[in-house]
This record gives C-alpha cells, sequence and structure tokens, in this order.
C-alpha cells in the first residue's frame, strides 16, 4: 500500500500540474475545483486497489460517470482507470474483473461522445475511440493474464505440496512393510530353530545318564540346528545391509518348497512324527511362493511342537494344481488355545498365525487356520501359481 500511495502522490501532482495548466483554456471544460475533485478520488483509487479492489473500480466508474454527467473533461487522473483495470483483472473477483472490462471498452467511447474533437469527421471521431480503447483492451489482457499465471503456480505448488505428502506416506508404508517382513522372518527363523533346539536339550538331559548316544544325537541336533539358525540369521541380516539376496559365501539361500523336505525330517529327527506327502506334478514357482509355502509349514509344525503335547504327530501335503499349490498341516495334537488364532495373543504367542496371514495375504492366496472337528489343529492354504521367470 505505501508503494499504490506514492504513486497515488505522483499522479495527484501531475493532475494538478495538468489542471492548473488548462483551467480557463476557451475550450476547458468543467471547473477547476471539479476537475481537482476528481482527481483526488482517482488518486485513492490507485491508493487502495490492491486492498479493495472490488470497491476502487465501482467508485473509478462511479467517477467517471460523475465525470460526463459534470462535465469534467479528462484529466492525467484518468490514468487510474486503466490502473483499476489491470487490478481487478488481476486480483478482483470474477464479477469485479468483467465489469472493468465492459466499462473499459466503453469508457473511451462515451469520452469521444462527450467531448468530441474539433474539426474532426465521423470517421476520425470513430478512429479516436478505438485507438483509446485499446490501452483499456491491453490493461485488461496484462491483468487477467497475471491471474493465470498466479493461478496456474499455485496449482504447481499444491501440487508439489500433494506429492510431497504421497511420498511422506508411501515412504511410511514402505517402512511399515519392511518391518513387518523382518518381523516374520526372524519370527520364522527364530522360533522353529530355537523350539527344535529347546526340544532336543530337554531330551538330551532326560536321556544323559540312562543313554548316552541318545544325548549325543541330541546335542548333535542342537548344533547343527543352531548353525542352521545362524546361517539363516546371516542371510536376512546380509538382506538388510544389502537390500539384496546374496548366493554363496556364507548367506544361505532363501527357503524353498524343496527344502521343506528337509524341514520334515529335521521335525522328525527332533521327535516329531511327521507324514509327508506329494500330490500332483511338481513345477517351478515364484520365489515368493516359494518361501510363503516354506514358511508356512514351518510355523505349522513349530506350533504343533508348542502346543500339540508329548504324543502329538502331524502330516503335511502339498497339492499342486493347475492354478495354485496347495497346503494341508494337521495334527492330532490338543491343538492351540483358542486365543491364539483368533485374536493374535500378546507378544510371542499367536504371532506366528499373524504372519502366515501377511505372507499368504502378500502372493494373493488365502488361509484358513483352526482346530480340527476330531482334535488337533488344521492350517489349509492355497497359493495362487504364476509363471516363473
Amino acid at each position: 500500500m505505501w508503494v499504490d500511495g506514492f504513486w497515488a502522490l505522483v499522479l495527484l501532482g501531475i493532475s494538478g500540474v495538468s489542471v492548473s495548466s488548462v483551467n480557463g483554456a476557451p475550450d476547458h471544460h468543467g471547473s477547476m475545483g471539479a476537475a481537482l475533485a476528481v482527481s483526488v478520488v482517482l488518486c485513492v483509487v490507485v491508493a487502495l486497489r490492491r486492498r479493495m479492489p472490488e470497491k476502487m473500480v465501482l467508485l473509478a466508474a462511479a467517477t467517471g460517470v460523475a465525470q460526463l454527467v459534470l462535465d469534467i473533461e479528462t484529466t492525467a487522473a484518468d490514468f487510474a482507470m486503466l490502473v483499476i483495470v489491470c487490478t481487478v483483472a488481476a486480483i478482483g473477483a470474477r464479477w469485479a474483473s468483467r465489469f472493468a472490462l465492459v466499462g473499459g471498452m466503453c469508457a473511451a467511447t462515451l469520452a469521444q461522445i462527450r467531448w468530441p474533437q474539433p474539426d474532426s469527421s465521423a470517421l476520425g471521431q470513430v478512429a479516436v475511440a478505438i485507438f483509446q480503447t485499446v490501452p483499456f483492451a491491453l490493461a485488461w489482457v496484462l491483468g487477467d493474464s497475471m491471474r493465470t499465471r498466479r493461478a496456474y503456480f499455485a496449482q504447481l505448488e499444491e501440487r508439489a505440496a500433494r506429492l510431497e505428502k504421497e511420498r511422506e506416506a508411501q515412504a511410511k508404508v514402505a517402512v511399515a512393510a519392511e518391518r513387518a517382513r523382518i518381523a516374520r522372518e526372524l519370527h520364522d527363523v527364530v522360533a522353529h530353530n530355537v523350539s527344535v533346539m529347546v526340544v532336543q536339550a530337554d531330551g538330551a538331559a532326560y536321556v544323559l545318564d540312562a543313554a548316552p548316544d541318545q544325548a549325543k544325537k541330541a546335542l548333535e541336533t542342537i548344533s547343527s540346528t543352531g548353525r542352521q539358525a545362524l546361517a539363516e540369521m546371516r542371510r536376512l541380516l546380509g538382506v538388510l545391509r544389502t537390500g539384496e539376496h546374496q548366493e554363496g559365501g556364507e548367506y544361505v539361500p532363501q527357503p524353498d518348497v524343496e527344502q521343506i523336505k528337509e524341514l520334515v525330517e529335521q521335525c522328525r529327527s527332533s521327535g516329531l512324527p511327521v507324514d509327508f506327502r506329494i500330490e500332483g506334478t511338481p513345477r517351478p514357482l515364484p520365489s515368493g511362493v516359494e518361501l510363503t509355502a516354506y514358511r508356512i509349514v514351518q510355523e505349522a509344525l513349530t506350533n504343533t511342537r508348542k502346543h500339540g503335547g508329548p504324543n502329538a504327530g502331524a502330516s503335511v501335503r502339498l497339492v499342486y494344481f493347475d492354478d495354485g499349490l496347495g497346503l494341508l498341516i494337521e495334527d492330532d495334537g490338543q491343538g492351540a488355545p483358542h486365543e491364539l488364532y483368533e485374536d493374535g495373543g500378546a507378544d510371542g504367542q499367536g504371532h506366528g498365525l499373524i504372519g502366515m496371514r501377511e505372507r499368504v495375504g502378500m502372493v494373493g492366496g488365502t488361509l484358513d487356520a483352526g482346530p480340527r472337528p476330531g482334535g488337533g489343529f488344521r492350517i489349509s492354504a492355497l497359493l495362487p501359481l504364476k509363471p516363473a521367470h
């Protein structure tokens, strides 16, 4: 407003000089006082044009009408009409912008009709009116282009802010998904191998004096299981550090369907009877389905050891369908408590089933877990097959 006020004072000074110089001329219209009053009002329009553009365009229009009615000929202060037309087109309301355009296009014609040029033909009068209308049209076009550019920049800023929010949201989702993946991997690696080691350690302690050979075999199983757990932990840590699965070296490959047979043999050696069958024609599977199938069987057998009781047995069936891989893991033990497979349980209780559902959901499959009608527990899953690349 200070800048506009400064230019308003400059315009007022120029207008005062202009009014004083033409006052008393034979072809002059209107009194000097009225011309100065009009000049002051138009300079106020310039000073307040940004603060209240709609009101100032109405004030400028009213001043122009007063000039026509009171026969106050145009002065230098009428330049304010060009300024307010440009301002309203740039920052004013749409109705005010249209009003300014219409008023600006009519102003020169009305002025030419009210104060025609002496000794000029009709064609010359029309040419002068058109010539004086061009600045109003240019002023409105300039202001409207400024409005369009501001709207475009505002849209770009809004889009950039929205994209930034979307990136932050995607980053949070990615972090949450990565944390869930790490939690699943850690649970599967630790829970299964540690449960095997605990069972073997208890058995070794029980037969240490009566059957030293069996205790030695149990300790060997504990040692090999511990090494396998360490290898898988190293693989997982290597993935977290590099973001890639490393083959060879001290990192082992991701478990797949072929290794389910080794998993079953490990469970049998730890004292859990497992009946393992494969139906259908085995075929290559996507790596995500391979890992999901292995982890489901691993977690199911781990749960059997935890909750099935001392005399529990289990069965594992892999069925290759035309469009999917079916898994059925059953046991005849005591079964897990109800809250573990319904509510997920507390820390360390039920998280395996939660991880199963997450894994199956990630490959677009279905999972059903619950007690068997005749006792024990059943886990069935269907994983869709896609051509392996």
